[in-house]
């Protein structure tokens, strides 16, 4: 099965996927990142569809037709977004249906959207953690592959607290993607 990665920051998770052996196929960003840097210093192809428009008049299902032309073309089987910041409109999920991949800074169903850390330090949980599922349509609804806590720390801000989830993503997301590939 041939990977595509989607990447929108830093590349550590892109990282992390590589460097525990998977093949990556395309990787994909929506802005000039490290992501892409570090996809090319690996020997990755990339495509930049660079996304411009940051209005609430975002033309995403255009958008989200140019990911999947790239995609297409690449002859992709499964899609792992990977800090891809950029909420993608249902045509993806029609064309990949049950084959895109997402991590999530929380233990799902609790704490969905973007800011799933800041959330579950304004409720005071003492264990959050991370989840990696099937993406779908619905933002951090589709089905849990897996899960890991995290514990919340006396003190905890969000940066040491994403931090400490980062980690067990780095380690987490790689691990299910290679399972999901072997099957």
């Amino acid at each position: 099965m041939r990977l595509a990665v989607l990447v929108s920051g830093s590349g550590t998770l892109l990282e992390a996927i590589l460097a525990g052996g998977t093949a990556v196929a395309l990787v994909v960003a929506d802005r000039p990142c490290r992501g892409l840097d570090v996809a090319a210093a690996a020997g990755v192809p990339v495509e930049l569809v660079e996304r411009t428009d940051f209005s609430p008049a975002f033309d995403r299902a255009g958008y989200t037709d140019r990911i999947v032309k790239a995609l297409a073309a690449s002859e992709v089987d499964l899609v792992a977004m990977a800090g891809f910041l950029t909420v993608l409109g249902p045509s993806v999920f029609d064309a990949f249906p049950g084959r895109i991949l997402n991590t999530h800074p929380a233990l799902l169903p609790s704490f969905r959207g973007a800011h799933a850390v800041r959330d579950a330090l304004a409720r005071g949980v003492k264990v959050t953690g991370c989840t990696v599922h099937v993406a779908t349509a619905e933002v951090d609804a589709g089905p849990i592959l897996a899960q890991e806590a995290v514990p919340v720390l006396p003190g905890d801000d969000e940066a040491t607290l994403h931090e400490r989830i980062k980690e067990v993503e780095r380690r987490l997301y790689p691990a299910t993607i290679k399972e999901l590939l072997s099957r």
